[in-house]
């Protein structure tokens, strides 16, 4: 009894999901009946509509997982050329320093006031603009002035490059907004469908979508699942690192330690196995070794839904996976319905 009622918990909890992925689609459920009202669509015709819309979210959270990849490398880039642009800055004002004290010493034309202006702007592209005016100060002192011009340059090139950078840093963050914006509206709209199913239609609508299984981990007062075999090669402990994460709540973007989202998950348990894999589902169908299915074992990658959903397998027969939103990290059979059914390929990392 107990094991149905974690059971039926488990159901709700998925078919919070999927109704708001129906609603979202354009799938309409009406409780009412009577002139006017619109026949229900079928418990297939919902399911077609759930899984279609689960590969745009899988897809969408590996482009948002890409994102974020990129938007770390742009923050380390901008960083680097930040220290750059100081190196440069520190260059140009010795420089103009040493020219500027050379013109007061040596120069009182008429123009000498116009020299001062430019090597006291601070203004390396005006600098550069009006470069004769610095020849003016050359004669015995052309290698100062030279190297005056020279640090202009750099450090006009190196603020430009500068500039380009914090632009990108700007879009990549943008494009995470509206990628989060689009997960959020699709995950979280209209979870008042839900009541338009009977409990054996939620049942039946979460047997077969991702994460839909009864997991021991997910019964409440069950025995937790635990990893008890070796940890001696870098599969053994990428597979023990799996197990200790069930529970953990699936989040978009999310490489641990306290939340995953599937290819986190997966690279995050490689990671501590001392290998470096790819971050999303796309870079590790590309670049990690194909295998036949015959020939997996434990610590293997599962690529599904079109290459935008990863899990794990952990032997006899089992995989972990982080599912989706609203679900947490969890060990479910290789066969499950869904995964039976989206599966593309294993990968040996």
């Amino acid at each position: 009894m107990a094991k149905r009622l974690a059971r039926t918990t488990y159901v709700r909890r998925g078919a919070v999901l999927t109704a708001a992925l129906a609603v979202v689609s354009g799938v309409a459920f009406y409780a009412g009946s009577g002139a006017g009202a619109a026949s229900a669509p079928t418990i297939s015709q919902v399911q077609s509509e759930i899984n279609s819309l689960q590969a745009r979210v899988d897809k969408l959270g590996e482009q948002y997982d890409a994102a974020g990849q990129q938007l770390t490398a742009a923050k380390t880039q901008l960083s680097q050329v930040s220290k750059e642009t100081n190196k440069a800055q520190a260059k140009y004002n010795t420089a103009s320093a040493g020219l500027t004290a050379i013109a007061v010493a040596e120069y009182e034309n008429s123009n000498s006031s116009s020299v001062l202006g430019l090597l006291s702007s601070g203004n390396p592209s005006s600098v550069l603009a009006q470069a004769s005016l610095v020849q003016q100060v050359a004669g015995t002192h052309n290698l100062e002035a030279a190297q005056f011009l020279t640090s202009a340059q750099e450090l006009a090139a190196i603020r430009l490059q500068r500039q380009h950078t914090e632009m990108g840093v700007e879009q990549i963050k943008s494009q995470l907004s509206t990628e989060k914006a689009s997960l959020t509206k699709l995950l979280t709209s209209k979870q008042a469908t839900l009541d338009s199913l009977t409990a054996a239609q939620q049942e039946q609508v979460a047997a077969n979508s991702v994460g839909a299984t009864t997991s021991t981990s997910a019964e409440p007062g069950a025995t937790p699942v635990t990893y008890t075999g070796p940890t001696t090669t870098q599969a053994d402990k990428a597979v023990a690192f799996a197990y200790a994460q069930i529970g953990k709540p699936y989040v978009w973007g999310a490489t641990g330690p306290d939340s995953f989202d599937c290819s986190g998950l997966v690279q995050a348990a490689w990671a501590a196995a001392g290998l470096s894999i790819p971050r999303t589902t796309y870079e590790q169908w590309a670049d990690l070794p194909h295998i036949p299915v015959a020939d997996m074992q434990p610590g293997d990658l599962i690529i599904y839904n079109s290459e935008g959903h990863v899990g794990m397998y952990v032997g006899n027969g089992y995989i972990i996976d982080a599912p989706t939103s609203g679900l947490d990290v969890e060990r479910i059979p290789y066969d499950t319905s869904w995964y039976a059914d989206n599966e593309d390929g294993v990968l040996a990392p």
